[in-house]
């Protein structure tokens, strides 16, 4: 499996997302249509615009699939990784939190599958950048000995740091997301010791995760984002000897150094 012409379905189908999703219940067992596009919608997948097939058309033009299918089997290699269907819809251009955190772009990665929401606004490097980001997750769900279900807070915010930390590496800081400068080390290592830590075993089923996750609610804003990335930067800057592919099995604990003083 490899990037999905899902261009194709756009240009016939732009306007009936549910009819798309329709294509996509293979891959999700059991769930109708309009549950996978409620899903997909929840992360950043498109809602129907009057001038939507202009931004189909301007994804087209940019080689979108093409580019995401060279850093496919350039990443795959380069971190051993699986070959997974990918998926690239338009994404949500009216979301807030894509708008101001993610400039627009967002992904949905799984295991066995992965998904890319994009605008027209978006440069190749960006577009690169998620696709780094997200196909880092889906190595670290594959390469990473814990099922899925089972993570809990701290799991996932090394999952995110992890990913971001490899957009680093790749492309530098410019290229990385605008939540990986909104504190400095102090302010983190204090959100880390008061806010995320007493609640790093929380399960990703309890509604407090997600909050804690985007910092929701009377949370810092990000908040597990900017610290899973101050703690992988931490691991990389006392162990520098190690490189991506090296993290992806490297137990959460372990790199946030649960044990000792960060």
């Amino acid at each position: 499996m490899s990037v999905i012409r899902t261009d194709r379905w756009l240009n016939d189908l732009y306007h009936q997302p549910i009819e798309i999703c329709e294509k996509l219940r293979g891959y999700f067992g059991d769930a109708q249509a309009f549950e996978i596009y409620d899903y997909l919608s929840m992360y950043g997948m498109y809602s129907p615009m009057e001038s939507g097939k202009v931004i189909v058309n301007e994804l087209q033009r940019k080689k979108v699939w093409d580019t995401i299918h060279t850093e496919k089997k350039l990443l795959q290699k380069n971190w051993a990784g699986p070959s997974v269907p990918i998926f690239i819809f338009p994404s949500d251009t009216e979301n807030p939190m894509i708008k101001q955190n993610f400039n627009g772009k967002s992904g949905l990665s799984f295991c066995d599958k992965l998904f890319l929401f994009l605008s027209a606004d978006n440069g190749e490097k960006e577009i690169r950048s998620l696709f780094t980001h997200e196909y880092n997750h889906v190595c670290r769900l594959v390469h990473f000995q814990k099922k899925e279900e089972d993570y809990v807070l701290l799991d996932t915010i090394i999952l995110e740091g992890l990913a971001e930390f490899a957009v680093n590496v790749r492309f530098g800081e410019e290229y990385t997301a605008s939540w990986t400068s909104y504190y400095s080390d102090v302010e983190l290592e204090s959100i880390w010791n008061r806010i995320i830590s007493p609640n790093k075993d929380l399960s990703k089923f309890d509604p407090r995760h997600q909050d804690l996750l985007f910092g929701l609610r009377r949370y810092p804003k990000m908040s597990g984002y900017c610290v899973g990335y101050y703690l992988v930067k931490k691991y990389i800057e006392n162990n520098n000897q190690l490189k991506i592919k090296d993290l992806l099995k490297i137990d959460s604990a372990i790199i946030a150094k649960i044990d000792s003083k960060i």
